[in-house]
């Protein structure tokens, strides 16, 4: 963990950060205000870390006397060293191929399959002024936030930051606000169908067994937003 600091590269702080959100925005159809605040706070989160990652190691500044006291003689400004999880737990092995960083990885993708497998049942049933009970939406009500928390907690376990890790939990709140005022929204709209909704299905943890959403009569059936 000698490598030279690897720090300062403003070019990748910009691609990394424009190719996740630009992912995740490929996903999402933004179409109400809702989907931009819900890809705006994933956006602040991904940029604050990348920033981080491949700018200016700010947690590695503050934290540098205590990690110098613990780790002696790990350069905590090279790149592999600043994933500290793996650093700090003791794995001697190339921290990409370490098991925090391995398990971020299914977070993060599986994360995104959620994201675009949410995106495009809800999708589909707004375009046909339909409830949205099927796919992911079978098991949780908000599976498109579920989905943006997860992606942001594999990144935490990749790299962690003191600032990314002060935003997590309020972008955990701001994601359930939303959630709060999408089925506000959805109950004034689809009255006793989305009632009947929301009783069978959880709003973000499924519950064991629940193989399908309820049964919602085609004239009840309308979308989320």
């Amino acid at each position: 963990m000698t490598d030279t600091p690897a720090y300062g590269l403003l070019g990748l702080v910009i691609i990394n950060s424009a190719v996740f959100i630009l992912f995740a925005a490929s996903f999402t159809r933004l179409r109400t205000t809702r989907d931009w605040r819900s890809l705006g706070a994933f956006s602040a989160f991904i940029v604050a870390l990348f920033a981080e990652m491949y700018g200016f190691p700010l947690t590695i500044y503050l934290l540098s006397g205590w990690l110098g006291r613990q780790f002696p003689g790990v350069d905590f400004f090279s790149h592999d060293a600043g994933h500290l999880l793996e650093t700090m737990f003791g794995w001697r092995v190339n921290p990409h191929f370490g098991p925090f960083h391995i398990f971020s990885t299914v977070l993060i993708f599986g994360g995104f399959w959620l994201l675009a497998a949410s995106w495009h049942v809800l999708y589909a049933a707004q375009r046909d002024q339909r409830l949205a009970t099927s796919g992911p939406y079978a098991y949780v009500r908000h599976p498109q936030y579920v989905a943006f928390v997860v992606i942001m907690f594999g990144f935490l376990l990749q790299w962690p930051t003191l600032v990314t890790l002060a935003m997590f939990p309020i972008l955990v709140w701001v994601y359930v606000r939303l959630a709060w005022r999408e089925d506000a929204a959805s109950h004034a709209a689809f009255g006793a169908a989305w009632d009947n909704y929301a009783r069978t299905v959880p709003a973000f943890l499924p519950r064991l067994g629940l193989s399908s959403g309820p049964k919602v009569s085609r004239s009840g059936e309308n979308s989320h937003d």
